[in-house]
């Protein structure tokens, strides 16, 4: 050998019946997926770089991001906290049968009427309208859909209306003014998405 040629060890490799064997009978034959180079997978953003969400999480922000599951408890947390109300009504009951009175009648629908019915309407309504939400997310109606957000905004409107009426000495018309604002403020706000997303379509198809 000279010594200008190049010693090469041979390596040994799998037998040649096994360099294109086939996989058996019952056995998956994998093929491996190349990746992204190891520098590249742990890349951090540089300086002054940031990194936008997609624009699948991006359109899946607002009301329309919520989980049917996650709304189905806060609907169920409504129920449930509306039926309390209007089981256990405030200033209690009668005790006895004296004075024109019956025992376990509210005291609040005899000293103040307007206002016991104005507590026992909103709680039906936000105990009924709860229960609605609830059936309609169960029964497959999507997040976005009107029978979805405007029970959820009367039941949570109804829920505070609710709570507003049961503090003594507050006037009627404040709270229902309150009650209105919240409904309208709700609506507005869980709507927005939907109303953005309907002016840049406007926008876009204008010539």
């Amino acid at each position: 050998m000279s010594e200008s040629q190049n010693h090469v060890v041979p390596i040994p490799g799998p037998p040649p019946e096994e360099q294109h064997q086939e996989p058996k009978e019952g056995q998956n034959h994998v093929v491996p997926i190349p990746g992204p180079p190891p520098e590249e997978q742990h890349q951090k953003p540089k300086e002054g770089q940031i990194f936008s969400p997609s624009p699948v999480l991006e359109h899946r922000r607002g009301w329309e991001g919520n989980d049917s599951n996650t709304l189905i408890v806060v609907a169920t947390l409504i129920t449930a906290l509306t039926y309390q109300l209007g089981t256990n009504i405030p200033g209690g009951c009668w005790q006895d049968d004296e004075h024109g009175h019956v025992a376990g009648d509210p005291i609040m629908r005899d000293k103040h009427r307007k206002r016991y019915w104005l507590f026992m309407t909103a709680s039906w309504v936000g105990f009924g309208s709860s229960m609605l939400m609830t059936v309609y997310l169960l029964t497959g109606v999507p997040v976005e859909s009107r029978r979805v957000r405007w029970p959820f905004v009367v039941a949570y409107s109804s829920l505070m209306l609710t709570f507003i009426t049961s503090q003594p000495r507050t006037s009627l018309a404040m709270d229902l003014a309150l009650w209105v604002c919240l409904l309208l403020f709700l609506w507005v706000a869980i709507s927005f998405k939907n109303w953005e997303e309907r002016v840049k379509n406007s926008f876009k198809r204008t010539p």
